[in-house]
């Protein structure tokens, strides 16, 4: 497989601010590969860099296997970008944002046309063409930026936090969308905090964190790599601090706590462990009502790697 995006070394400086620090990862041809970081780990930095819409102090950056400089038109022909912010003209109906950002790089009026319409039938915006943004909601304004950026074909689409703030329906119209531009031939760059979503879409995950690179694979791979074996939750009722200590003391238990009547047990490791705790609350009379077990998630690996301190 081919890759779509080559960084060597990338190194980028703020004064004494080191943002991305000896970065090299790939982009393989047809893949959707999830960016993921906490709020200052390099992220947009790294994207900027690849876009050439920052200058970097070392490293190497190829796109199509071809060097990326800020004059390199016929590669950026074939990029779609759609950054966070919603970036469309409100004086502008649907269709003429759509056309308006087609016709960049679709010189051919009847070409665009069938460019815009496919876009349009692609983000579900059918009976909103001569709507203006200001009449628009929330997730179909998001619909309406990412229309904007993939109208022209691109070969390559970046996507930054492209659901945020959207309401569920619109959330799924957008990740199918996404999902048809893989279909279609388009390698993504995904970057977003909901990790449900990247664990639908995304083929690979880079972890970043102060412009490094912490951990990547598959979703799969990336969850072998958590200390946690196992997650309990019971709800019980009036848990004696005794019995809450005994299972605090169990051989395989990590983190134990008790608010609420909700017990909660991370476990680092063990096969039988729900077993051993429901003899457990058995021999202590202890009444539950509900009790289930679930294996870490993406989440769990990323506060892990990343830290559970809040960031700016």
């Amino acid at each position: 497989m081919e890759n779509v995006i080559e960084v060597k070394s990338l190194t980028k400086e703020y004064k004494k601010l080191r943002a991305v620090d000896d970065l090299s990862f790939e982009v393989r041809q047809g893949e959707i590969l999830g960016l993921l970081g906490p709020n200052g780990s390099g992220k947009s930095t790294t994207i900027n860099c690849i876009l050439s819409l920052l200058n970097f102090n070392k490293g190497s950056i190829k796109i199509f296997g071809k060097d990326m400089k800020p004059d390199s038109y016929g590669i950026k022909r074939d990029i779609g970008v759609v950054f966070q912010d919603v970036a469309v003209f409100d004086e502008l109906t649907v269709y003429e944002n759509i056309d308006y950002f087609c016709g960049l790089y679709v010189s051919d009026k009847e070409l665009r046309k069938k460019y815009i319409e496919e876009a349009i039938s692609l983000t579900g915006l059918e009976e909103f063409k001569k709507f203006c943004p200001k009449q628009l909601s929330g997730g179909l304004l998001r619909r309406l930026n990412i229309a904007c950026g993939i109208a022209h074909k691109p070969k390559l689409i970046f996507l930054d936090e492209p659901t945020v703030a959207v309401d569920p329906q619109s959330r799924n119209n957008i990740l199918d969308g996404i999902r048809k531009l893989r279909e279609d031939g388009a390698t993504i760059v995904y970057t977003t905090h909901y990790m449900e979503e990247v664990e639908i879409i995304c083929d690979r995950i880079i972890i970043l964190d102060k412009g490094k690179i912490l951990a990547q694979g598959t979703a799969d791979e990336l969850k072998e790599l958590a200390k946690i074996e196992e997650k309990v939750t019971v709800e019980a009722n009036n848990m004696s601090e005794e019995c809450i200590n005994a299972i605090r003391n169990f051989e395989n238990a990590d983190e134990v706590t008790y608010d609420g009547n909700i017990l909660r047990i991370t476990y680092i490791r063990g096969e039988n462990n729900l077993a051993y705790l429901i003899d457990y609350l058995k021999r202590e009379n202890v009444s539950y009502n509900k009790i289930f077990s679930e294996r870490p998630t993406l989440n769990d690996v990323f506060l892990e790697l990343t830290g559970k301190e809040l960031r700016d």
